[in-house]
């Protein structure tokens, strides 16, 4: 499987998938729609249509072969199987995760290029980024919410290209994070996203076509978590 199904299709939301391997309440298929989350991504959140039934998918989880599928219960599923991505969901997490690239964009450039140190989307419409910020205004970090919505009135268009790993590293401000990295793929390839004359690094989630997408999103709060981080919680 390659693990850049939802990268090459982003806008396919419905699969209908062989299954490959199968055990009490879970399926394994060569290409799936779901994307299994990472990176403070939640995972895809969808149903699983088959001669049995329907199903919630409760779970994913990734392995050398595929895509397993976590559904309710103990059926031993088989043949031909429909999955649904639920597009609600999928927009919110796209919605937040471009979000997230916009602030950190906006901290990399202005606090001398901070490094990422934790985030996480959430189902309530809010995220949180944390950055290695000793000793940061926190009124100079709310102040940003004014820039964010300018960049989402822009309308800036979002894009993403593979790239060789190797090259990627020697590109300073490409890998942002301290915590985790982007996964590469078996051809030595690693995904870069990119915000039209905003930002560019590597990353492995789901994004919107364009910031204007996005809705209006607001700073709710600044913490201080230990004494070099700082956590940016935002809301749309």
């Amino acid at each position: 499987m390659s693990p850049a199904f939802t990268h090459d299709h982003p806008d396919m939301l419905q699969l209908e998938a062989d299954v490959l391997d199968a055990r009490p309440g879970a399926i394994l298929v060569e290409r799936s729609p779901f994307f299994p989350g990472g990176g403070g991504q939640l995972a895809d959140r969808g149903i699983l249509r088959w001669s049995g039934g329907v199903l919630p998918v409760t779970g994913l989880a990734r392995d050398e072969r595929g895509l397993w599928h976590s559904v309710p219960g103990d059926s031993v599923i088989s043949g031909k199987v429909m999955l649904e991505v639920e597009p609600a969901f999928r927009a919110l997490m796209c919605e937040l995760h471009t979000l997230a690239h916009v602030v950190n964009a906006l901290v990399y450039t202005r606090f001398g290029g901070a490094l990422l140190t934790g985030a996480q989307l959430n189902d309530d419409g809010t995220f949180r980024v944390d950055f290695d910020l000793p000793g940061a205004d926190n009124e100079a970090l709310r102040a940003l919410e004014a820039p964010l919505n300018d960049i989402i009135r822009q309308d800036l268009p979002v894009s993403a290209a593979f790239m060789a790993h190797t090259e990627a590293q020697a590109i300073p401000g490409l890998f942002r994070s301290k915590a985790v990295a982007p996964p590469v793929g078996e051809d030595g390839l690693v995904r870069i996203v990119e915000i039209l004359g905003l930002d560019r690094q590597a990353c492995g989630g789901t994004h919107l076509a364009s910031t204007g997408q996005s809705r209006p999103a607001r700073i709710v709060k600044i913490d201080n978590k230990g004494r070099q981080n700082r956590r940016i919680k935002v809301a749309i």
